[in-house]
C-alpha cells in the first residue's frame, strides 16, 4: 500500500511543479491515472444485514457476495444514510445528508432530476481525477425536469452530475415508465408508438391491476394495482411505448451484460463504475433458470440470481486481468422488507431464514435494521483480508476516493475515512446521522439515539415493520443490545445529553 501512496502522490506533486494540475501536460496526466485503482459500487436493493451468508446467513446462501467478503474487509458497522432508497442512493453519490434537501425521499416515477446542478459528486470528482464514470442498473433519483417528455431528450440526468455513461432503469422496477434509459433516450422506443406516463390519472381504455386482475401473474398486496405489463400491476399510469418496455425476468442479465460491456470498452484506462441491482426489490421476478434455487420463494431466488451476476462480473474482471487494480464495494441501500407489495410469498416461504440478521426494525425504520447493511470492500493484493467493526457510511466514498487520487472534496458531510476503507484503521466515522427529512436517528460509537418522533410505531398492516417512532427519547447500546430491547434514556441521562448534542452538531 506504501508503494501505491507513494506513486499516486509523488506523481501528483511533480503534476503541480510543472503546472500541470489542470491538464496542461497530457502525457504526465495520462502517467499519473495509469497508477489509479479502478473503483466498482456493487449495490443491492432492499438486501439486508442477514440476507448474506458471510454475515450469518445459513438458510441462504450466496457465495460470489461472500467472495467479495473473503478477498476483501467485511464490515460489521457498515451504513447506509437512510431506510428507504432515493435518499440512500442520493447521498453516496452526492457526499450530502438526505435531511439537507428537501426532495431527497422516494421519488414518483416522473420527479425531476434530484441532484443541484454544478455541485460535487462522487462521478464528477472521479471524472475530474481521469476516470471514465459509468452508471448501470436501477437509478431512481430522477430524471428531466417537471415537464419530461420520455419522448425526447432526457436531461438532465446521470451525464449532467458526472457520468460519462448511463443505462439505467428509468425509476424502480414496480413504477412507471417500464423502461431502460441509455444516456438521453428511452431505449428501443420509436417515434410510431410514443410513451405516455402519469401519476394522476389513467389513459382511455388502458388496463390496470385493480380493474382487470385476470390479466395478472403476479397479483399487489397492497398499491401496486395500475397499469399493467408484462403480467403485472404497476404503481402510476403509462400508455404506449410497448417497443421499449423491459421484461422483467431478464433485467438481471440485462444490467450484467451491460456492465461487462462497460468494463471491456474501459479496460485501458482508470474507470469508476456505479453498478445498481435491482434485487430483491419487488417485484421480484427471477428469471426462470433461477425460480426454485433459493427454497424461499421468489425473493430468495432473486437474491441467488443476484449472487450469481456478481459471480459473473468478478469472473470478467480476473479474465481482463483487472482484479488486482479494481477497488470492488459491496452494499445494499437500505433494510429489508419482505411483503412490500406483491403477493410472492415472501412471508410464507421465508422459514428459518433471518433477513435483518437479528437486527430490529427493517426497510422504512429508524431502528438499525433500517440502514445497517452488509459492506464489504476487496482490493486484491492491497487490502489485507479480515473483518473491521469501524462504523463506516456509503456518504464517505467521496471524501476517501478523493484522498486516494489526490483531488479535493468539496461535499458537506462526506469525510475521508480512507485508511478505515483500507483496513489501515480501525477507526471509521465518529457519528452518523440516520435517516431523511427531520425523522431520524444517530449513531456514535456503540451508542443509538432515536430523538421523539411522531407518527406510527408500525409501517402498516402489510408490512410488518416497527419504524422506531415513539414519543419518548430511545438510547441503545448495540455492543450489548444488537437487537435494541432494553431503552437506556433514564438509566444513562448523561450519554442521553451527550449524544443529544452530538446529533445538533452534526446536524450543522
Amino acid at each position: 500500500m506504501k508503494q501505491v501512496y507513494g506513486k499516486i502522490f509523488s506523481l501528483i506533486f511533480l503534476m503541480a511543479f510543472v503546472g500541470c494540475k489542470k491538464a496542461n501536460n497530457k502525457n504526465l496526466i495520462e502517467s499519473t491515472t495509469q497508477t489509479l485503482p479502478n473503483i466498482v459500487v456493487i449495490y443491492a436493493d432492499d438486501l439486508g444485514f442477514g440476507d448474506v451468508s458471510s454475515y450469518g446467513s445459513t438458510a441462504l446462501k450466496t457465495p460470489n457476495f461472500d467472495r467479495i467478503a473473503n478477498e476483501g474487509i467485511r464490515f460489521t458497522n457498515g451504513y447506509a444514510t437512510s431506510p428507504t432508497c432515493t435518499p440512500s442512493r442520493y447521498s453516496l453519490l452526492s457526499g450530502t445528508y438526505p435531511f439537507r434537501t428537501k426532495r431527497a425521499q422516494v421519488l414518483p416515477g416522473n420527479a425531476p432530476l434530484l441532484f443541484e446542478l454544478g455541485k460535487q459528486t462522487l462521478p464528477s470528482m472521479l471524472q475530474q481525477a481521469g476516470y471514465k464514470t459509468g452508471v448501470i442498473g436501477k437509478w431512481h433519483l430522477g430524471l428531466g425536469d417537471a415537464n419530461m417528455d420520455w419522448n425526447k431528450k432526457i436531461a438532465p440526468g446521470p451525464l449532467e452530475i458526472g457520468f460519462d455513461y448511463a443505462y439505467i432503469m428509468a425509476s424502480t422496477n414496480d413504477r412507471v415508465p417500464s423502461v431502460y434509459v441509455e444516456n438521453h433516450k428511452v431505449v428501443g422506443l420509436t417515434a410510431e408508438d410514443p410513451i405516455y406516463v402519469s401519476y394522476q390519472k389513467n389513459f382511455e381504455g388502458e388496463p390496470t391491476g385493480r380493474d382487470n386482475p385476470e390479466m395478472l401473474k403476479v397479483h399487489p398486496s397492497h398499491g401496486h394495482d395500475m397499469s399493467i405489463h408484462n403480467g403485472i400491476s404497476r404503481i402510476g399510469y403509462m400508455k404506449g411505448g410497448k417497443s421499449a418496455l423491459f421484461i422483467d425476468e431478464d433485467m438481471n442479465d440485462d444490467f450484467l451484460k451491460e456492465s461487462i460491456k462497460y468494463i471491456n470498452k474501459n479496460k485501458n484506462h482508470p474507470f469508476f463504475l456505479f453498478y445498481a441491482l435491482h434485487q430483491p426489490h419487488v417485484p421480484r421476478v427471477p428469471h426462470p433458470r433461477f425460480v426454485g434455487a433459493s427454497g424461499l420463494g421468489p425473493r430468495g431466488d432473486v437474491i441467488v440470481e443476484a449472487d450469481w451476476a456478481v459471480g459473473q462480473f468478478l469472473d470478467e474482471l480476473d479474465t481482463l486481468g483487472l482484479s488486482e487494480n479494481t477497488i470492488v464495494i459491496f452494499s445494499s441501500d437500505n433494510g429489508p422488507v419482505l411483503d412490500d407489495g406483491y403477493k410472492d410469498d415472501a412471508v410464507e416461504k421465508n422459514g428459518k431464514h433471518t433477513p435483518t440478521g437479528g437486527l430490529r426494525g427493517g426497510k422504512y425504520s429508524l431502528f438499525d435494521a433500517g440502514t445497517h447493511v452488509p459492506f464489504i470492500i476487496r482490493w486484491k493484493g492491497t487490502i489485507k483480508p479480515g473483518v473491521s467493526d469501524a462504523l463506516v457510511s456509503q456518504m464517505d466514498f467521496t471524501a476517501s476516493f478523493a484522498a486516494l487520487t489526490g483531488q479535493d472534496n468539496t461535499t458537506p458531510d462526506s469525510q475521508n475515512i480512507l485508511d478505515a476503507f483500507l483496513g489501515k484503521s480501525d477507526k471509521g466515522r465518529q457519528g452518523l446521522i440516520l435517516g431523511q427529512n427531520n425523522i431520524m436517528a444517530y449513531r456514535q460509537g456503540d451508542w443509538v439515539l432515536i430523538p421523539p418522533h411522531k407518527g406510527r410505531k408500525m409501517t402498516n398492516k402489510w408490512v410488518n415493520i416497527e419504524t422506531g417512532r415513539d414519543s419518548i427519547y430511545q438510547l441503545y447500546n448495540l455492543k450489548d443490545d444488537q437487537a435494541q430491547q432494553h431503552n437506556l434514556a433514564e438509566t444513562h441521562p448523561e450519554k442521553l445529553e451527550a449524544l443529544k448534542q452530538a446529533l445538533e452538531l452534526e446536524k450543522k
